[in-house]
């Protein structure tokens, strides 16, 4: 592993959306309100260009805006993660570099895959993770999410921790999550830095008590994630499964109900940024499922719904 990789980050890093203007146009002003505010509520880190961000709707051009503006607006008071997933090898290790001079400290990848069927080997993806790999020297974080399509047994991705430098760090997000995470500590061993868990943090508490040492949630209420996972850290397991079952209502609504837009609605709501647009053919939320967000939000009055006002 490399010497850039041996800091070790933990807690909540939530991913921050991409902000957009009534006119479907970045909007680098609201982006950076928005990351001060993610700061703000106590994100431990954040990562940006991820699924949640819409990476999937902007232009190489774009990518590289949001990266720059957002990085230099952080100036180091919080690592910053950025997904540079791409299907190429060697176009996935360029962002990769680029990310790591504009000052990530992380980068985090998915196997590559395109659309429902194009899939590549086992040993195509190792390769893959090694290409990246050797273009930087920041830890890597494999997403083993069923977006890709690409399964990923434990014993591969204990492989690749051992055998490729700088991959140690892995957000899990398929089913039964919790089991993989206890299974992936088992097998790779010091070569786990970081075992974390996802997808809005809907299965936060299992996936703590099988060993995860990271969170990587939406990022409408990062202050709320922290309500589980500081006591949790701290040996105070009942006040953070006393926490979880306050928040988990909030956490389901935007898992099940909102996905990707429940950060911007909420972020709009509380002022923090001007627009909750998402990218066509995404389409807004019913007002009707907004309104349930908001419902639900407000009885557990997270920094969001004040931050701006």
């Amino acid at each position: 592993m490399s010497q850039a990789s041996i800091r070790t980050y933990r807690g909540v890093f939530p991913v921050a959306p991409t902000i957009f203007n009534d006119r479907g146009e970045l909007d680098l002003d609201g982006q950076r309100r928005c990351i001060d505010f993610m700061i703000d509520a106590g994100s431990n880190g954040i990562c940006i260009l991820a699924n949640f961000s819409e990476q999937f709707v902007l232009t190489d051009a774009e990518r590289d805006q949001i990266m720059h503006a957002v990085l230099a607006h952080v100036a180091g008071r919080v690592p910053v993660i950025v997904t540079t997933t791409h299907f190429s090898s060697s176009i996935c290790a360029v962002r990769s570099r680029q990310a790591q001079q504009a000052g990530a400290a992380m980068v985090m990848v998915m196997p590559p895959y395109h659309g429902a069927t194009f899939r590549v080997s086992e040993k195509a993806i190792f390769d893959f993770y090694r290409v990246v790999s050797d273009a930087i020297d920041i830890p890597i974080m494999i997403q083993d999410a069923p977006v890709a399509g690409t399964p990923l047994s434990v014993h591969f991705l204990a492989r690749m921790a051992r055998d490729i430098g700088n991959v140690s760090y892995f957000k899990i997000e398929v089913p039964m999550a919790a089991a993989k995470l206890r299974d992936l500590i088992a097998a790779g061993g010091d070569s786990i830095v970081g075992p974390w868990d996802g997808e809005e943090a809907i299965t936060l508490m299992a996936d703590l008590d099988a060993g995860a040492t990271g969170a990587m949630t939406g990022g409408g209420y990062p202050d709320g994630i922290r309500q589980i996972v500081d006591p949790y850290f701290a040996g105070q397991r009942e006040e953070a499964a006393a926490a979880y079952a306050r928040w988990l209502p909030l956490i389901n609504y935007e898992n099940r109900q909102c996905g990707l837009q429940a950060c911007k609605i909420l972020m709009k709501e509380g002022g923090v940024i001007g627009s909750d647009m998402v990218r066509h053919p995404l389409q807004n939320v019913h007002p009707a499922t907004r309104a349930g967000l908001l419902e639900i939000a407000k009885r557990l009055d997270p920094v969001v719904l004040r931050w701006g006002k």
